[in-house]
């Protein structure tokens, strides 16, 4: 019945950190009592738009709450967000958010009113349009029409159409590309002499919503700490609340480094090529690092070319096009799961692939984590295929065994998980299916090298010593820089990455 889909869309509903209660029956009658008497006129919808902004404020403060007072006001000043409005609208949050939590459903055509209050409206609705002008019949159209822009899918993305502008000011052109977060979508900014950013527009979701505005404030922090945009991180333009949906707009950049390499079939980077980008990388989460941050999530999805134009050679032993970059420079993104050294670490980091052994044992992480996912892109981009090929952690571990040898005796002895020890060792089957599996797709690491030149040797002497099991004994990635595979770059003793330059 509409009453009993109702009450399970308010189950599902989730306000920021609590769920909804349950409107009782008393509180149900009244509330429809309210909706009949009230006209269904644009201010209702700019009163759930008020109450989307509370919901919003209230998601900011639930996050900020873990942060220190300094942190916070830091973060709020110089925003467009009323610290005064955010104050009225904690003691009117609870009573708005009776009246209007259906806005905040994941599409606002799902409301949870029921059958007889969309009839009643519908009613209304009629009986207003018999007696309007025309011209008011039209705006009305007009109004319904922009309101749908507001909907969200089931999945809590925003429903867009190329053209729609958001906030007057960001004309959507086309999507870049989707991901757990939400879309990315490519926007001309008519405030900024129609100059083309990427809008990041996250889901309608709570855990989203937190995720975003922590990468908000890091974003922040990051580009007063390096106003010369010297290092190789992306750096944030703008940031707004667009009805539940955190929306973050950088500068356009171009492919990923995995899109660049699934366009050109997989094929890998040349060497010298390799070398710029690793320096940038290095440099850029060296940057992080140096202000107590480990990033947390690199992959080669979260590495992108600043342009990714190239040229086109045919090979004739493949018989096929192949792609040759143009310029190698790159920036990291995705700060969203980055984390201060003295903020909660989670017990699980990094997508799979790129995933430490001291994380997937339970033992832990610091700074070291993203010196071994670098270690793991960097092999990536030489093979150009992803080197732990898994989505099961022993197996997983079995994997880097098969590739760096056995895991240190002390590492096993003090991980948690103890289904994966047996006697100090992996317990591991090296005949059974999977063990056969691990064997087909991997080898030891130096078999590899597809060449004997030195730079290939050095390369892989630097992929070695990232991805060292102990993370005590890993190498910080400023001893990493001083390796011979970077000795090009060490002729010039300044710290800024743009003096340091090599042929390429």
């Amino acid at each position: 019945s509409p009453k009993r889909r109702r009450m399970r869309h308010s189950k599902r509903m989730r306000s920021p950190g609590v769920w909804l209660d349950e409107y009782c029956w008393e509180e149900r009658m009244a509330f429809h009592k309210r909706r009949r008497r009230e006209s269904h006129s644009s201010e209702r919808e700019n009163g759930s738009r008020r109450a989307g902004t509370d919901l919003f404020l209230f998601d900011c403060r639930h996050y900020l709450e873990a942060r220190s007072l300094n942190s916070r006001i830091m973060f709020w000043e110089g925003h467009n967000v009323d610290i005064a409005y955010e104050e009225d609208s904690r003691d009117s949050f609870a009573k708005d958010r009776d009246r209007d939590w259906h806005h905040y459903s994941k599409s606002s055509g799902r409301s949870g009113r029921s059958g007889r209050s969309r009839r009643s409206s519908r009613r209304h609705r009629d009986r207003k349009r018999r007696h309007s002008p025309s011209r008011h019949r039209s705006a009305s159209r007009r109004s319904r029409k922009r309101s749908r822009s507001f909907e969200d899918d089931g999945e809590g993305h925003l429903i867009y159409h190329n053209g729609d502008m958001l906030k007057a000011r960001y004309e959507i052109v086309c999507t870049l590309g989707e991901g757990a977060f939400g879309k990315v979508v490519e926007c001309i900014d008519h405030k900024n002499n129609d100059a083309h950013v990427a809008l990041k527009i996250i889901k309608n979701i709570d855990r989203y919503r937190e995720a975003a505005l922590s990468e908000v404030q890091v974003l922040e922090q990051l580009k007063a700490l390096d106003p010369d945009r010297r290092w190789s991180c992306v750096q944030i333009l703008d940031w707004f609340n667009y009805h539940g949906h955190v929306c973050i707009s950088f500068e356009l950049l171009g492919l990923s480094t995995y899109d660049f390499l699934k366009e050109n079939n997989f094929q890998p980077f040349p060497v010298k090529q390799i070398r710029h980008m690793a320096y940038q990388i290095i440099q850029a989460v060296r940057f992080l690092h140096e202000n107590k941050l480990t990033h947390t999530d690199l992959k080669p999805e979260n590495i992108l070319f600043i342009k990714s134009d190239y040229d086109v050679k045919y090979n004739r032993e493949q018989k096929r096009d192949e792609r040759t970059l143009k310029n190698p420079d790159v920036k990291v993104v995705d700060f969203g799961n980055a984390t201060y050294d003295h903020e909660h670490h989670t017990s699980v980091v990094s997508t799979r692939h790129y995933r430490a052994p001291e994380v997937i044992l339970d033992l832990g992480w610091d700074h070291s984590c993203d010196v071994w996912s670098i270690g793991c892109i960097l092999i990536e981009y030489y093979l150009g295929s992803t080197l732990f090929q898994t989505h099961d952690s022993k197996e997983h571990l079995a994997m880097m065994e098969r590739v760096l040898g056995p895991i240190p005796a002390h590492l096993m002895q003090k991980t948690k998980k103890r289904r994966f020890v047996h006697k100090s060792k992996l317990d591991w089957d090296i005949y059974s299916s999977s063990g056969r599996y691990v064997r087909k797709r991997c080898k030891p690491l130096k078999r590899y090298l597809t060449s004997n030149n030195k730079d290939h040797e050095q390369l892989f002497d630097l992929i070695e010593k990232m991805l060292e099991y102990d993370p005590a004994k890993r190498l910080t990635l400023d001893q990493c820089l001083q390796l011979p595979f970077f000795s090009c770059y060490h002729q010039n003793s300044s710290n800024s990455p743009e003096d340091r330059t090599v042929e390429l």
